[in-house]
């Protein structure tokens, strides 16, 4: 990531071990330390009920980026 420097923690499937995302422990520059604390799943790697796969719409917005901030 381009974002700085982090400390992260994998997070994980107890059911298969997958590793599913991440957590960021601890943000080395000033503008980052609003990570600290809050996680990231990947979508592509959590089933939903029944097996399936969670999706996003293209019309939804999940979550915004930090090219989103101005």
């Amino acid at each position: 990531m381009m974002t700085g420097l982090h400390t992260v923690a994998d997070i994980f499937c107890v059911g298969c071990g997958s590793i599913v995302g991440w957590k960021y422990e601890t943000a080395h520059e000033k503008g980052q330390k609003y990570k600290e604390g809050k996680s990231v799943l990947e979508r592509i790697k959590v089933s939903g009920p029944e097996g399936r796969t969670y999706w996003a719409s293209h019309e939804a917005q999940v979550g915004s980026s930090d090219a989103d901030e101005g």
